[in-house]
Order: structure tokens, then sequence, then C-alpha cells
């Protein structure tokens, strides 16, 4: 097989370059600023060529850049080498392929000529134009116009008109390190995925290469990705410009074993196409790699053996095949897709906004020839506050339309059951109308219904199987009337688009479709059967896979949706017996492994009983509610079902039933004028002795006090109010007056968080301290970054006196100074419960610290102490040191940015045999250097002196039992800065990390490990030798879940070493290291592996 001309040259020039040439080459092409200098720093000629082509600036027919750095790097010879290759290039382009040829024969028409093939596989070559062009021809014939509706020819939507509004979650390191509100807040609203390759939107330096999109059922993934495809192949977008090979692969329709060229064989070629086979497709994609982008579709609808280790498509995600390709991949939200790869950007498809609703409808009603009907329906919907939560999903929107368009009367549910049931009825009067069958005045004819439960009970089967397509030949072994259901619209017949497996197949309108009759079937089954038996419900995972199932199954039928609730609740006695509402609080030490994973399960257990609850508002299943949710919680939009769910179940609250912890957070982004609305219909009767955590979003700076009025008003009727966060929601001065007049209605409030509301200020300090008073069970106060002052602190401090029970106060980013901090320590020894106590980047310095440091000897409770970000230097941490055996409570101590170095940290050394019961400590970004990290180390890793006085010197389990800590759990000691002293740099070395790594192993309750590097410029050389000792300590590391290795560089034995150690460990999920440190050949696949730019 003949080579491709460019990437041939691309090769001989990497080949022989000569060590001087190439650092040239690279200084050209980082100083000019055409690549990124991370990237092109340990790159390559090949590497460098490839990213020049994958950004467009080496296009076909033009490799002028290329020559003329070439000509700089005084490489002349490979200059004219690089110009003939784009002559030739535009010469081939300039003539028509082989299908275009033609000549006249003897009777004068035109007949083909074959042309001598060029190189199989090469872009430019006729067998490449050919697949090109047939592929998009493919697209633009299969996916330019669809019909979201079977029933209905005339209903063509333009795949151009497709609006969907997408979110991008963070991911990066920089992002994933704040706290969850701040998390919340950095999402954004993309215009389309071109905003990807922006790197001031999603913080990297180079392309994604997995872009992950999730989104509910009927969300609109599925069109998306389609739109995507047809613009990609016209190069409409960033994602077509940057690549010239687009495959549109639908997942579902994947069988195991099948290779990738068979996918796209069988998916993205007309049977038409000549010339293109396996093996023509299988020397594309390698001789392009780099332009060729998988566009994949529906992850959660791949077949289980398809998505097992070594299958094709978890080779692709993981990078085993096609690395340097790019993955768009769409899911439905915790299918799995993660654990094959760290998607580059994690994207969210929000569905339609109220203006994109009021667009879809009016398509809609223009294309039926009804528009009339626009108007009507917009104002149904903006009065019907029920209906608000389903019309922003695609699908549910369309139903809408299709039942107004029918019957106005139809449309009068708010619930996923009556849509569909509706719709149903819609279809059948259809179908008697045509058919000239009576329809009955109440359900629907015999026939119909009869076939409609057997065709559930298939639809069931081939959905626990996790397949959405019925084989034909199933269908009529079951003896279903499946020409019925083709005459209803609740089934289209097609041929299978999968030239290596054809069948005929019956084939849903949408997987909700398939869900909805198969929840009719069930409903109906659990007459005669048990819910375990008909859905194998026998563990929580299993709910979730049919999460939409059963919700359908609820709406359905009272009394099945009274047996979905009773299982629910055993499995939930089973999985969350030991759960409490404590442990749903902000955890200032670190969360056991399995709780936080049990409350995260717990949070979408409880979103689907929410949702139960909102499909069937009955009494009955209120009550079943109650039982498998001892804690009830809501983390979602107030237009969400879940939100629905949850109002009725608080307007039908009682003092019988009341829940052990009621917790309601409303999303960043939500106005506060929908919030107190909101929670007005909830509230409407005083509910005493509900404990109610309440976090709420929006902006509360509007003119004059109403928003804030109206939310105390609400509050009134909750006077067990535990938890009130109103953190970054732009309190002002005088929007904070009412809450704080409020208080009095509060006076059981525990928890009140006002942090990152900078309009505050001392005047809202001012505001806040007359209403302290009226809070005395206060004993958490968190003012993180509210633009305090000394004068502030000052004015507060006198009216925090009587907080006796105040166990956390959080000042963190305020300008108080030590004159502030003076006023504070004259009232701190007052709180003897204090246990968490926040003080980072006060503006401390050495003066303050004095002052603090006697105050801090009365708090002997105390578990955390965060004073990072402040000038405090070795003397005062010294004093700090030297009151430590007076708080051996002492669980997170954080000392980052102080300025300490090795005499500072020998003076914690030597107090922290006191601190026994230490679980996280972070002296990270000082200026410690070998001897000071390792002694720190070392010291650590040995039992404490308590340990040791409990096990006297006589007593022999000593000299068996290895000296290790099984506390410690979090340790930041990375990015030591370098200080000069007598021009000798202090700094951590690779020799000192190689002497931690030899030491880490004596730390087997360690989670968290950062031994990062300064900073790109000098990362820190870890050797062969260093880099073993951290491969073999890892194994015995084996709570690890993530390894920070950033700013270090090593050789490839000893990278591709702790790689291996890394993927093999059972519990590490990241291993951190930046990209541009990666040793040149390696193998970067590891699913654990997170490499970035930073």
């Amino acid at each position: 097989m003949a080579g491709n001309p460019r990437q041939d040259l691309y090769l001989e020039i990497s080949r022989n370059l000569v060590d001087q040439e190439l650092t040239d080459l690279r200084n050209y092409v980082s100083g000019a600023k055409i690549l990124s200098a991370g990237f092109v720093q340990h790159a390559d000629a090949h590497q460098i060529c490839n990213q020049l082509e994958k950004e467009q600036k080496l296009k076909s027919g033009d490799l002028s850049l290329l020559a003329d750095l070439l000509r700089k790097i005084g490489r002349h010879d490979y200059a004219e080498n690089a110009e003939k290759v784009a002559e030739s290039e535009r010469k081939d382009s300039s003539q028509p392929c082989t299908s275009q040829l033609k000549r006249k024969g003897e009777d004068g028409e035109e007949v083909p000529v074959k042309k001598k093939s060029a190189a199989c596989g090469q872009e430019g070559s006729p067998v490449g134009e050919v697949f090109q062009r047939s592929v998009k021809k493919y697209y633009e014939l299969k996916l330019s116009h669809f019909k979201p509706l079977i029933w209905n020819e005339k209903f063509t939507i333009p795949l151009s008109n497709i609006f969907t509004q997408l979110e991008l979650v963070p991911t990066s390191e920089k992002q994933l390190k704040t706290s969850e509100a701040a998390r919340v807040k950095q999402r954004k609203e993309l215009k389309s995925l071109d905003d990807l390759f922006k790197p001031d939107i999603t913080g990297l330096s180079t392309a994604p290469r997995c872009i992950l999109i999730e989104g509910e059922a009927g969300g609109g993934k599925t069109t998306f990705l389609s739109k995507e495809a047809l613009d990609a192949v016209s190069q409409k977008t960033e994602l077509g410009k940057r690549h010239n090979i687009v495959l549109l692969i639908r997942l579902r329709e994947v069988r195991e074993g099948e290779t990738i060229e068979e996918m796209v064989w069988d998916q993205c070629v007309p049977e038409t196409t000549e010339g293109i086979d396996l093996q023509s497709i299988r020397a594309i994609l390698q001789r392009n790699e780099s332009r060729v982008l998988f566009l994949l579709d529906g992850y959660d609808e791949l077949r289980p053996e398809a998505r097992a280790a070594g299958q094709t498509i978890p080779k692709l995600l993981s990078g085993k095949l096609y690395p340097d390709s790019t993955i768009v991949i769409t899911s439905r939200p915790s299918a799995g897709v993660q654990q094959h790869t760290w998607p580059d950007c994690h994207v969210h498809i929000m569905g339609f906004s109220r203006r994109h609703v009021e667009k879809y409808m009016q398509q809609y009603f223009t294309v039926v020839g009804k528009q009339k009907l626009t108007k009507t329906l917009s104002k149904l919907v903006q009065d019907n506050k029920i209906f608000n939560t389903l019309i922003y999903t695609p699908i549910f929107l369309m139903l809408v339309c299709v039942l107004w368009e029918e019957d106005q009367e139809m449309v009068s549910t708010g619930t996923m059951t009556g849509l569909y049931d509706n719709l149903l009825t819609c279809l059948v009067r259809k179908y008697c109308k045509r058919e000239g069958v009576d329809m009955p005045t109440e359900g629907l004819p015999t026939e119909v219904a009869e076939s409609l439960l057997q065709f559930g009970k298939l639809a069931l089967e081939a959905l626990l199987r996790n397949e959405t397509l019925l084989d034909l030949i199933e269908v009529e072994r079951a003896k279903v009337n499946w020409e019925l259901l083709l005459k209803l619209g609740v089934v289209s017949l097609e041929v299978s688009s999968s030239k290596l497996h054809p069948r005929k197949q019956l084939n849903f309108s949408h997987k909700t479709m398939q869900e909805f009759l198969a929840g009719r079937y069930v409903a109906h089954a659990l007459l005669n059967q048990g819910i375990v038996e008909l859905l194998q419900l026998t563990s929580i995972t299993k709910v979730f896979e049919l999460s939409n199932l059963l919700q359908f199954t609820c709406g359905c039928d009272s009394r099945a949706a009274q047996a979905v609730m009773e299982e629910l609740s055993k499995i939930s006695s089973r999985e969350f017996a030991y759960l409490r509402p404590e442990h749903f609080e902000r955890s200032q030490v670190p969360m056991d492994g399995d709780i936080k994973k049990s409350c995260q399960t717990y949070e979408r257990f409880a979103a689907l009983c929410l949702a139960i609850l909102s499909e069937r508002q009955e009494p009955e299943v209120l009550q079943g509610i109650s039982q498998a949710l001892p804690i009830v919680m809501l983390d979602s939009s107030i237009n969400s079902r879940e939100a629905t769910g949850l109002k009725y179940y608080i307007q039908n609250l009682h003092s019988a039933n009341l829940p052990d912890r009621l917790i309601l957070k409303v999303p960043y982004g939500t106005g506060s004028r929908d919030t107190v609305q909101y929670l007005q219909q909830c509230f409407t009767t005083s509910l005493p002795g509900l404990r109610l955590d309440l976090k709420l979003s929006g902006k509360f700076d509007s003119p004059g006090p109403d928003e804030t009025a109206r939310l105390v008003s609400v509050l009134k009727n909750v006077p067990g109010l535990r938890a009130l966060d109103l953190s970054d929601t732009r309190l002002t001065p005088s929007s904070l007056q009412p809450l704080v007049q409020g208080f009095s209605h509060m006076s059981l409030l525990e928890e009140l968080d006002l942090s990152w509301n900078d309009a505050l200020g001392d005047a809202g300090m001012e505001v806040l301290q007359v209403g302290l008073t009226s809070v005395p069970h206060l004993a958490v106060l968190r003012l993180c970054g509210v633009k305090m002052t000394a004068v502030g602190m000052s004015s507060l401090a006198p009216y925090m006196r009587h907080l006796v029970g105040l166990r956390e106060l959080d000042i963190r980013y305020n300008e108080i100074g030590d004159t502030g901090l003076e006023s504070l320590t004259t009232i701190l020894p007052i709180f003897t419960a204090m246990q968490v106590l926040g003080l980072c980047n006060i503006g401390m310095r050495p003066t303050g610290m004095r002052t603090l440091v006697p105050a801090l000897c009365q708090l002997t409770r105390l578990i955390k102490l965060d004073i990072s970000k402040n000038d405090i230097g070795d003397p005062e941490l010294e004093c700090l040191a030297a009151i430590l055996h007076h708080l051996t409570a002492m669980k997170v101590l954080v000392l980052t940015e102080t300025g300490i170095s090795d005499l500072g940290i020998s003076s914690l050394i030597k107090a922290l045999p006191h601190l026994v019961q230490l679980q996280v400590l972070d002296v990270s970004w000082n200026n410690i250097g070998d001897s000071g990290i390792v002694s720190l180390v070392q010291t650590l890793c040995q039992p404490s002196s308590l340990n040791m006085e409990q096990n006297p010197l006589g007593d022999k389990s000593l000299t068996t039992a290895p000296h290790c800590n099984n506390t410690l759990q979090e340790l930041y000691i990375g990015g030591n800065r370098p200080r000069r002293v007598f021009f000798r740099p202090r700094r951590v070395t690779g020799a000192g990390l190689g002497r931690v790594a030899q030491l880490i192993s004596a730390l087997p309750a360690l989670t968290r490990l950062d031994m990062r590097g300064y900073n790109c410029r000098t990362p820190t050389h870890l050797s062969d030798t260093a880099a073993m000792a951290l491969a073999e300590a890892l194994p015995r590391l084996p709570a690890l879940e993530r390894l920070d290795l950033y700013y270090i560089s090593m050789e490839p034995a000893g990278f591709q070493a702790v790689v291996q150690a890394a993927e093999e460990h059972s519990t590490l999920e990241r291993l951190g290291y930046s990209r541009d440190e990666v040793p040149e050949g390696v193998d970067t696949t590891a699913g654990c592996l997170l490499l970035q730019w930073l």
C-alpha cells in the first residue's frame, strides 16, 4: 500500500532533524505563538506537524508555513519537498475523481474512465475523497430533515432549526478544587459546541479530545448529535473545520466484537458506494487519525456485552484505539462513560429555553397550518405552572403540541404519564376514524388494548436487555398484531441500518415511548405478579436503570404505585439504614468514602421518589414516600418534576409524618422572585417541628427589601428552620434588613451562611449584629468574602458574645487585618464549643498571629484550623506549635501559603505527636526544602506518642507491628517554592520526593496525596529510582483516591511504572500530571490519568 506523501514527509523530517534543528524548530513555533509552548516543549517534529495540521495551520495544498519554518532552521531540502507535496495535492484536488472522469464513447455517450488509483486511504486520494463525499451525501440524505411523529407524515423539521441549550460542567483541575457552589456558578451556557474550542470558556490550552454530552430522556441528545454531524461534514462548525472525516455511530446498533471499521462501513457509508471496504476504511482512518471525528450516540443504549473491557467502544474511549482522534459521545446521566475515560469537557443538555419553547410551538403549528394555536397554547403554558415542569424537554413539548392540535382538553395534565396516555388515546381515535372502528367512550377498543399490552410485555423484555429495537421475527413469534401498532403510529417498521446485521425491526418513536408501553404492561401485570419478579428489582442500581419505567408504572395505576413504593421502601431500608441527617451537612473533615457514595446515591434515589410523587399525587403514594425517605431532599430547578412532587409532599405534611430532615437547595440560576414564589406555594401553613435546611439562589439586590421581606413571611411558617444559606445571592445591607428583623421567628436557627455577598461590607455587619440576639442557638456562622474590614469585625464581635454554642466561625477572605483579629480574639475564649475556625486570607501578619495563639489555647475542641494565605512566617508558626498540645482534637490543619520554611516546619514536627487525630495536613506552597519535607513525612509515618503510651515498652506487639499512621487521610506537600540562601536554591527536589515515596507506604489511610513540583518552568525531576519507589508504594496505599504529580518530569520508564501502578490500583480514580511533562512515546491511555495544561 502506497504511503501518504504528507505523512511520509513528516516522518522523514522527524527522523533526520538533528537535536539543534529540533530545538530551533520548537523555539520558532512556540516563540511565534503558532502552537502552545507547553505542547511544543517535548513534542517531536512529527507531532508538531500533525498538531499544525489539526489546528488548520497546514491545509490541503498549502504547506507554506512548514516550508518557511524549515528554511528558518536551515533545512531548505525539506522545505522544497514540502512545496512539492503541496503542489501535488493542489493538482490532485483540481482533477475529478474516478467517478467523475468520463470520455465520449463511439455512440457519443459519456462513459466513466477508470483512473489509476492513488494511495489507499490518503486524504486527497480518490478513495479518500470518495469516502468523504459518500459519507457527506449519506448524512445529507438521512439527516437533513426528520419526522419526529411517525403518525404525521406532514410534520417534517429541518435539522437546521434545532434549538438545544447546552451547559458546560467544569472538569478542569482548577475548577474541581473549588466549592460546589463555586462550580455551579462556573457552569456556563454554550451557544454551540464551538465554544468548547475557546480556552477562555473551557480553561484548556488545547482542543478537547473527548466531549461527553449528557441529558435526561427526551432531552434531544440524538437529534442534537445528528445536527452536529450534518454541520460538521459541511464544515459549518469548528468541529467540521478541524476534522475531514466525520463518523456518526448509533451505539444501539453496535454488537459485541464489532471493530471500528465494521461500524463505519455498517452505519456511515451507503451500500452503493464502490471501492470502499473494511481495508480501505482502516487505511483512511489510520492515515488521517488526527482529522477523524467520532460522534457516538447513546452510550446508555450500548449493549452490556459491547461495553465490556476489551470491546471496541471502551478501547476507543480510553485511547487504546485512535488516540489522536476526537470523540463526542452522548448518554443519559450516570451510564458509566467515565469508567473508560475522563472527558476533557462535560456538557449537559438543558433542553429548551423559554424563547426556544415559543419558537418550537410556532414552527410546529405553522407546519400543520394552524398558526393561531401558538398563541393559545403559549397562554396556557404561561398560566399553568405545573405544565412548566415538562415543556422544556423537547420530546414532551412536541407531544403537548400534538395534543393541543387534536383536542385542547387533553392538554390538562402536568405528568409524563398523562401526556403519553392522552397521546395514545389521540392516536387510537385517529386510527378508529380512519378504519371505521367504534371508539368506546371510556378506555380503548378491545383489540387495540390487548395488542398494546402484549407489545408492552415485549417492550419490557427488551428494556431489561437494554435494547430499544424489536426484531420483527420475535414480535411475530409472540403473536402480536404489529401491523395494528404500525397503523396506530406507536412504532415504525424499518430495515436495520446495519449492513452487518440486516433485519426487519420495529422502532419506537422515542425510548420514552418504549418505557411508557412497558410501564402500562407492568401496572397491569402487577395484579398477578410481584414487582421483583417482573422487573428483577433487587438493587438500587437496577432501580436507577429502570427509573423512567418505574415513573410510568406508578403514573398508570394507584395500586401499582403503592407496590412500587413498597419495594422502594424495602430497598431504602437495606441500602441507607445507617445514613443520618448530619451526613448531608457540610463536612469539615474527610468523609468516609462509603458514606460519601451512599449520600450521593441517596440524593438520586430521593429525586426519583419525588418524580414518582409528581406522577401520582395521592395520599397512599405520599405515605410510601415518607417510608422510603426519612430524609427528604431536593437539589434541582423549581421548574422540575421533582420540585412539583416536593411541593405536594410539603403541602400535605402534618405533625405525624414529619421527616427527620427536609433539605431544600435551589440551584444557582433561579431568580429570587421565582424562588420565593415557589416557597410560598409550598409552605402555606405553619409546620412546627419541621427541621428545614434551606439553601437559596437568585439575586436579592433589587431596590427595596421586598424579596427578603416575602421570604421572611414564608419562613414564619417554618419555626423549626435549622439552616439558612443565602451565600452569593447579592445581598445588600438594605435587603439584609428584613431578614435580620425576621430572626425573631427563627429562634431555633443553627446555621447561617451569608458568604460571598461582597456588597454587604461593614454596613452589612452593622445590620447583622442587632439580630444575633434573636438566634441564641446559632452554632455555625459563615461570612466568607463579604468585604468586612477591621471596622466591621470590631462592631460585630461584641454582639457575638452570647453565641456560646458557636461551633464554626468562617470569616475567610475578609481584610480584617491584625486590628480586626484583635477584636475577635477578645471573645474567642468564650466559644469553648468551637470546632472550626476559618481565617484564610484575612490579612493576618506576625503581630496578629501572636495575638491569636493565646486565644486558641482555650479552644480545646477545635478540629479544623485554617490560617492559610496569611504572611505568618517561621517565628509565629513556632508560637502556634508551642500550644498544639492543648489542641489534641485537631483533625484538619491548613498552613498553605504562610511563608514557612524548614525552620518553621521543624517546630511543627516537634508538636505533631500531640495531634493524634490529625486527618488532613496542608503545608503546600511554602518555602520548605528537602530536609523539612522528608522530616515531616518521617514524623507523620511514625506511631503517635499517645499510641506509644497505650503500648508500653514491654508490649511485644510493637516489635512486630509496622510503624504506621492509620489516621492521616490527606497530605499536601506540593508546590514548595525556591528560596535562595547564599545563592543555593532551597526547595523540594526530585531526591527529596524520592525519599517521600519510600516513606509514604506507612500512611495506609491516605486518600489524597499532593506532591507536585513548583511550576512548569522549573519542573521537579523524578529519577527512575524515585519513580519506581513511588510505583511500589501505591499498592501499599489501599485507600488512595487521588495523586497529584503536576509540575514533575520523569523518564519514560519511571512514568510508565507510576501510571501502570495507578491503573492497577483498586481505588485510585485520578492521577494528575502536567501534559507538557509527559515523556515522549509513552502510553497515556490509562483511565485514571488526568493530563492538564497548567
